[in-house]
């Protein structure tokens, strides 16, 4: 797996290499941006289909979890990638309410990086106990979500049948940050 080339607006550490084609351009990992609502919602109905967020949900998610809402920006107006994370107004714990690459961009370490700029954010912010929730058969988001730290929620494993409605299961996982532990 090679690494995708980032610009990051979050912290100007920009990873760009000269002469590479427009699919390999670097891209921007940025805060999202209410200009961003509408290639949001097609980039969610193109990753999730059935299961994306209805349009009144993905603007209220953004308007309450502006900062905790991360997108990667290619440049020409799409969108290639996205992180949600939702925080309580009391407590210190906090759901991660999305993640996805568009497939072409996939298995280039794009997913981690979102989650670890997000983690960051969320430990910055005081969250001590960061959870989500997997497709039990989505063994490539579980194996990213376990090289993070993440582990099944106890003190069942995590599996809940019928989570998300008859037959839609999902695995809960569970990360507690410490203060002072880095992300792999």
């Amino acid at each position: 797996m090679t690494a995708e080339p980032l610009e990051r607006s979050l912290d100007h550490d920009p990873l760009t290499r000269p002469g590479l084609p427009p699919d390999d351009l670097p891209l921007d990992l940025r805060t999202a941006r209410e200009s961003d609502l509408p290639e949001l919602r097609r980039l969610d109905e193109e990753v999730f289909q059935d299961f994306a967020y209805p349009g009144f949900l993905l603007r209220q998610l953004f308007d309450m979890y502006e900062e905790h809402f991360l997108v990667l920006d290619d440049g020409t107006g799409r969108l290639r990638g996205y992180v949600l994370a939702a925080t309580r107004t009391l407590g210190r714990d906090s759901w991660i309410l999305g993640l996805c690459v568009t497939p072409d961009r996939r298995r280039h370490g794009l997913g981690r990086e979102l989650m670890r700029e997000v983690l960051n954010r969320l430990r910055r912010d005081g969250i001590q106990v960061v959870r989500l929730t997997v497709e039990p058969a989505n063994l490539a988001a579980i194996f990213l979500y376990r090289s993070l730290g993440f582990r099944p929620e106890e003190p069942d494993g995590g599996l809940r049948p019928d989570y998300f409605g008859p037959g839609v299961h999902r695995q809960i996982m569970r990360l507690d940050l410490a203060p002072d532990r880095g992300l792999p």
